[in-house]
């Protein structure tokens, strides 16, 4: 493989099992980033060697550019960037503040735009680019419609980029996940013990697998969609949900 990539929200769930993939499948460089020093470190000294870790917030412009600046550095091209970094909160329609809108739409989509942009002179002509999206673009989960919407916007991109970037021959796809286990269901949409539990239950009757995924099984989908093997797939949205949107 011997490629170099870079994950940006790389230090826990979906981001982070990426990560793990792409070394375990010979990888020579993984650039990760994440909000939070202490889980950063932790996840790139977990992945060895071929792993750097970047202090970095998607939604800040300049941190990004920080990003850029550590790549060269190491005189490195990018193979694939996977604008995988978001949040998930809930929030009520009527009583959402400004200030909530702004945190979801700075990080999951001004992010995953500049994201892209920043590291765009820095990948090499015929590369990839996977956003992470979700289904709930197209489901309208209530009191989620923030996330909703800003998972829709990332799909979007994934279509027009394709389109922008076509001299370049670099393909954009969207992933979107299902039901997954992650952090973000506790630290995000605060899911207790008990929740979590009855989200279980109702997976087991509404996902036609009867499950909720875990982040590797997310991960090999993003691997895909990079890899040489979908070398004809560009601007798709690729749904990786054990069905529960599709039925």
């Amino acid at each position: 493989m011997n490629q170099v990539a870079v994950v940006t929200g790389g230090s826990t769930g979906i981001g982070l099992a990426i990560a793990k993939a792409l070394l375990a499948e010979g990888a020579k460089r993984v650039y990760i980033t994440g909000r939070t020093e202490k889980t950063l470190s932790q996840a790139a000294a977990s992945l060895g060697d071929g792993a750097v870790g970047v202090a970095s917030d998607v939604a800040d412009v300049s941190d990004l550019r920080k990003l850029k600046v550590e790549i060269e550095k190491r005189g490195d091209q990018l193979d694939v960037v996977f604008a995988n970094a978001g949040i998930a909160e809930n929030n009520g329609f009527g009583e959402t503040t400004e200030v909530e809108f702004s945190k979801t739409f700075d990080i999951n989509v001004k992010g995953v735009f500049f994201t892209t942009q920043t590291l765009l002179p820095l990948l090499k002509d015929g590369a990839s680019v996977v956003l992470t999206a979700s289904i709930v673009a197209n489901k309208g989960m209530a009191n989620l419609s923030l996330y909703n919407a800003s998972k829709a916007a990332v799909r979007s991109f994934a279509r027009s980029w394709a389109n922008d970037l076509k001299a370049r021959k670099i393909r954009v796809n969207a992933l979107s996940p299902g039901l997954t286990e992650t952090p973000i269901m506790k630290n995000g949409l605060k899911m207790d013990d008990a929740q979590m539990a009855a989200l279980h239950d109702y997976a087991a009757t509404a996902v036609p697998l009867g499950y909720i995924a875990q982040p590797d099984e997310i991960a090999t989908a993003a691997l895909f969609l990079a890899s040489s093997d979908a070398r004809y797939v560009n601007g798709i949205e690729l749904t990786v949900d054990g069905g529960f949107s599709q039925v």
